[in-house]
């Protein structure tokens, strides 16, 4: 007697994008796009059932692991673990390509930028930036200039924010200079990936992200500092504030990863500008420090003198060449929001060249008409503080409340140099799975540039997932996640 054998339900039976918005796995027809084809079949034909089954050993896995955040704002300073979704966003090999090309350009112009600031300000005596707009910048440090990093790289880790448009296309939406965290997320993601869906990488041919740690230390030691009288090897720190701080699980990650020793400002001293780890045989000369360290807290004897965090000497020893900084201290002169606007134009200064990427359309509430122009239309504009980050002092004109219009227009008001202002951009969406049911939330990109004597972009980087449904907001301390994200290599065969 035949037997009649029951279909399998489809993981992605029924769903369909945002009206506008590029989804990154279907197109608005609701066709897998070409790059993802071989991904969505291979997660349809898995099922519903399985793929739950597997969300929830990769939610131990990420448990287990102590993978977690912290979020300042509750009040409680309690760590959680970092939401994850499974369900992969894929970038076929055309477009990273195209990716990766304006990340650099982007990258170098950056660079030359702090170089010349810190330096002969050409671009300010040429009034291709106005100098007031750059001297009231809180990331400017007149006390840097004159100084040359080793190798003059200013930005040796870098992580920058994109945005997809309706047409596909990555737009950035800020460049991040400083301290750049989440990449342990991306590593992170990946080994549970692999681990939970090991079928999927034999098959869709995904590029690896495993080398950032030692792609990093040998960028890093690239830079140390020439000594002909010291005959050691390059000695590479990571320097924390310590486990209160809210990305402390990446710093003890990257350390392990690199195989280099996790230091606090106690562990470092500096005699005679050259900077030393203690170590149980004496002390031990330190090259390179990968700091986790904000500028201010960085070196009491020239920023905050309240400073516990900072290492006393450590600007002399860098004033001196004798260590590198990753990043270099005053990048936040580079990635102030209100500079934003002027990197186009960075480009084209410094490079002679168009620019790769795009870039959102930004009023400068610092300028009087740009200003008023802001003030009259709040509502429909997203308003940012140059200063804050993380999802923080920003206003989302179309959702927000009387009561937050008229709290905005008092801060614009006092400190307009303090604000600027964009039209809401629609961010792609992706397939995510809120509790049994796939549903499509939005998701931004923060790829990784890692510059030593050369330049190199992990063939990934940080999917945030705004979880929330018709959220815009992707933090994770502002219930946002996170997912793996797959560059394609070949064809996107």
């Amino acid at each position: 007697m035949a037997t009649t054998r029951t279909r399998r339900a489809a993981l992605f039976e029924g769903y369909a994008g945002l009206p506008g918005a590029f989804d990154e796995l279907f197109d608005a027809e609701g066709r897998p796009r070409r790059e993802a084809q071989r991904v969505v079949g291979l997660l349809d034909r898995m099922g519903p059932a399985e793929f739950r089954a597997r969300k929830r050993i990769s939610d131990l896995m990420f448990r287990d692991a102590g993978v977690t955040f912290s979020v300042y704002s509750d009040g409680r300073g309690v760590e959680r673990i970092f939401p994850f979704d499974p369900i992969p966003r894929v970038i076929g090999s055309g477009a990273w390509a195209r990716l990766a090309r304006g990340l650099e350009q982007r990258l170098t112009a950056l660079n030359l930028y702090l170089a010349d600031i810190y330096g002969p300000q050409r671009i300010l005596k040429q009034k291709v930036i106005p100098r007031g707009m750059l001297e009231a910048s809180k990331g400017y440090l007149p006390q840097m200039r004159g100084i040359t990093p080793p190798g003059g790289v200013y930005v040796h880790v870098a992580g920058i924010d994109l945005i997809r448009a309706g047409d596909g296309e990555f737009v950035v939406l800020e460049d991040n200079l400083r301290t750049p965290s989440g990449i342990s997320y991306v590593l992170e993601n990946r080994a549970v990936m692999k681990r939970v869906y090991p079928h999927l990488f034999r098959r869709a041919s995904v590029q690896p992200v495993d080398e950032y740690p030692t792609r990093l230390r040998e960028a890093l030691e690239s830079l140390a500092p020439a000594d002909p009288g010291d005959r050691d090897a390059p000695r590479t720190v990571v320097l924390t504030p310590g486990p209160y701080n809210s990305a402390y699980f990446e710093h003890c990650f990257l350390a392990r990863r690199m195989g280099v020793e996790l230091v606090e400002a106690g562990d470092l001293v500096v005699q005679d500008d050259r900077v030393y780890v203690k170590t149980t045989r004496g002390l031990a000369r330190v090259h390179v420090i990968y700091r986790r360290i904000d500028d201010a807290y960085i070196d009491p004897e020239v920023f905050r003198p309240d400073s516990l965090l900072g290492v006393p000497g450590l600007v002399r020893a860098y004033r001196a060449g004798s260590v590198t900084l990753a990043n270099a201290i005053g990048n936040g002169a580079a990635d102030d929001k209100a500079i934003y606007p002027f990197v186009h134009d960075m480009i084209r200064f410094y490079l002679g060249e168009e620019p790769v990427l795009q870039q959102v359309g930004t009023w400068i509430c610092d300028r009087p008409d740009e200003c008023s122009y802001v003030l009259a239309n709040l509502r429909s504009l997203v308003v940012k503080s140059v200063d804050e980050a993380g999802g923080y002092g920003m206003l989302m004109g179309p959702q927000a409340t009387k009561k937050e219009l008229e709290e905005f227009t008092r801060k614009i008001k006092a400190h307009p140099r303090g604000f600027i202002a964009q039209p809401r951009i629609e961010l792609s969406t992706c397939p995510t799975l809120i509790g049994n049911e796939v549903r499509p939330r939005r998701v931004d990109f923060r790829p990784y540039v890692v510059t030593g004597t050369s330049t190199w972009i992990v063939p990934g980087g940080l999917t945030r997932t705004a979880l929330r449904r018709g959220s815009y907001v992707v933090n994770s301390s502002q219930g946002g996640g996170s997912k793996d994200t797959w560059v394609l290599g070949g064809e996107d065969a």
